[in-house]
């Protein structure tokens, strides 16, 4: 799909326009963009102040009040290029890799990340704990996005 206003439609990625001077310019900022799309995998987040020392192709979630360069980005992803900040407005659902392992999703307002589950402790009967313990292992599979919810 590809929009009348230079850009495509889902991901808003520059589109070469004909007789365009200096396409490369174009062409290398939607490369630059699907490079973050293609495997999404942030540093850390949500989170509202910008890392003071990132590397080129790390990226972060932008958290609900973002000051500094982050500034007006609430919700968005920020991966640093060798260009500078480079931004990408999520979609609902979409989800992204923490480098710790876990899974962010979008719900469309907010980035949501699973709780960590807490080790099962106490009751005499094993049984007991080893059902509690699954109980919570499903209820993070749900909320990381990994089982589909209850009908």
């Amino acid at each position: 799909m590809m929009s009348e206003a230079g850009q495509t439609s889902r991901w808003g990625l520059p589109l070469l326009a004909v007789g365009q001077m200096q396409k490369e310019v174009t062409h290398n900022e939607a490369l630059a963009l699907v490079d973050v799309l293609l495997e999404p995998i942030v540093e850390a987040g949500p989170q509202n102040v910008p890392p003071s020392a990132p590397n080129s192709g790390q990226c972060w979630l932008v958290g609900a009040a973002p000051v500094g360069a982050w500034t007006g980005r609430a919700g968005q992803i920020a991966c640093w290029t060798g260009g500078g900040w480079r931004w990408l407005a999520p979609r609902p659902a979409m989800t992204v890799r923490v480098a710790d392992g876990r899974v962010a999703h979008f719900d469309g307002t907010a980035w949501n990340l699973p709780a960590a589950l807490a080790a099962p402790s106490g009751g005499t009967i094993v049984d007991s704990e080893s059902r509690a313990a699954i109980g919570e292992l499903i209820v993070a599979l749900r909320a990381a996005g990994w089982l589909a919810p209850m009908p």
